[in-house]
């Protein structure tokens, strides 16, 4: 992929601080720590539910509060952007996080807590899509290839990163404080950002053209109701043992989907404001990015649950050695990711089906170390470090490409769109292969549990397989 060098776009207001490397750690490091949260309570469920006394219902709502919240509003977080600014909504978005994650830490009982990790949930989904806008809109050329190298690498190790320092933080029991310093940590940690952000980031353009587009509220009510039909049985689904109201959800979903399309493609015929621009999804290539860009998040996610699964329940392993065992997959993901646009020319156009291709291989060979029910031994950690470098190639160049030749007035729109699918990418991912998983353990001990490891290993190789073939399919000029 050829390049040229452009300076970076940015604000011209006198009154902030232009440099794009501050701005861009900003908005990145919030977006670090909003992925985090996704992951680092997981560790943390034991010792919540026993302090607090939670249900197996209570403690799931806890976890998984968040993650629905954080999906169902992704899009309205975008086109809120859109309206009223990506400068104020990401730093109100920051500031809803900030206090959500103290009320959390705080919390004295169970319902508190499942109603300030959804509060957290909705400050993530007014922040993260206005991190990809504001990349959109400040940068250019090679500045903007970079921004969105590191957009990726932050993206994909965020997970990893949740179960490393969840079980540092647990282990740690700083101050007699248990399982409360995975939340506390953000506090500070957002304050900071705050400060840097009304500093950094570039003043919102008050004659911005998307700015004109109406909200369109039925629009955002059908999406509304849609992902949260999907969302929520794909969370709880497993946990509960997909229950007849799961799958009325689920075709429930399918239809709203149906009928959210079907009402974009009239009001856009009648020339009003869709919730999502007809524009992006014209941008050549887009739709064939979203399909990989799902196809690796499932990969990636559905792999490292059914993991940690097979490490901590099967094997015994401790959160820690168990989040631990991922770092070789985040640091090369990250590693590669911010690298891969320095590769020869020649090899571009093979990075994203080279990747997935890759990514294959070392499930496989992960899977087949492991298959003996023994830790897989050192083999391991190189085949986790190839897998990380896979994902990377079949993520990053695929979301450049994708963001490419997007215009600044669909910016909103590319964001909240990608930000959606990744986040269904990694619930479908966990919701399918976890139910693969554990449903294929027949019987008690290490090696049942590597057996069902194995057959889950097939399915997910056959699935960045998958990603592969889209290569094969003709990009619409």
């Amino acid at each position: 992929m050829t390049t040229t060098t452009t300076r970076p776009v940015l604000s011209k207001d006198r009154g902030t601080d232009n440099r794009p490397g501050p701005l861009l750690g900003v908005v990145l490091a919030a977006q670090f720590m909003a992925l985090l949260d996704v992951f680092i309570v997981n560790v943390a469920a034991p010792a919540i539910r026993t302090e607090l006394g939670a249900t197996g219902a209570g403690i799931q709502l806890v976890v998984a509060g968040y993650t629905i919240a954080y999906a169902v509003l992704l899009i309205t977080g975008a086109r809120l952007g859109d309206l009223l600014g990506h400068r104020r909504v990401y730093l109100g978005g920051l500031a809803l996080f900030t206090a959500a994650s103290l009320a959390c830490g705080l919390a004295a009982g169970t319902g508190q807590l499942i109603a300030f990790r959804i509060a957290q949930g909705a400050g993530s989904a007014l922040m993260i899509p206005q991190v990809l806008s504001l990349i959109q809109r400040n940068f250019a050329g090679e500045a903007r290839v970079r921004a969105l190298s590191a957009y990726s690498a932050v993206l994909a190790t965020g997970a990893a990163a949740g179960q490393v320092l969840g079980g540092v933080l647990v282990s740690a029991d700083l101050f007699g404080t248990g399982w409360r310093p995975v939340f506390l940590v953000n506090v500070p940690i957002g304050v900071a950002l705050l400060a840097l952000g009304a500093r950094l980031l570039p003043r919102d353009d008050r004659t911005d053209a998307g700015r004109a587009r109406p909200l369109d509220l039925p629009g955002l009510l059908l999406l509304g109701a849609s992902v949260s039909l999907l969302t929520v049985p794909l969370v709880l689904g497993q946990e509960e043992g997909w229950p007849p109201w799961t799958w009325l959800s689920l075709a429930g979903s399918l239809l709203l989907f149906a009928g959210f399309g079907a009402h974009q493609t009239r009001l856009a015929r009648r020339g009003g404001a869709p919730l999502v621009a007809p524009g992006v999804l014209r941008v050549p290539g887009f739709g064939r990015a979203v399909f990989r860009i799902a196809a690796v998040m499932a990969v990636n996610a559905g792999f490292l649950f059914t993991l940690t699964l097979h490490f901590q329940g099967a094997l015994g392993h401790s959160a820690l050695r168990a989040g631990l065992s991922f770092a070789p997959t985040a640091a090369v993901f990250g590693l590669v990711g911010l690298t891969w646009r320095r590769w020869p020319a020649r090899w571009q156009r093979s990075l994203v089906p080279g990747g997935f291709l890759l990514s294959a291989a070392a499930l496989l060979g992960a899977g087949a170390a492991l298959r003996d029910g023994d830790t897989g031994g050192w083999v391991l950690h190189p085949l986790l470090s190839a897998l990380g470098a896979g994902l990377a190639l079949a993520f990053s160049p695929a979301l450049t490409g994708a963001l490419a030749t997007v215009r600044p007035e669909y910016a909103a729109d590319a964001s909240g769109l990608l930000a959606t699918v990744t986040q269904l990418g990694q619930l479908a991912g966990v919701a399918a292969f976890g139910t693969l998983f554990l449903g294929g353990i027949a019987g008690p001990g290490p090696q049942a549990s590597a057996e069902a490891l194995w057959t889950c290993v097939i399915v997910l190789a056959a699935t960045a397989v998958t990603g592969a073939s889209t290569s094969l399919v003709r990009r619409r000029r």
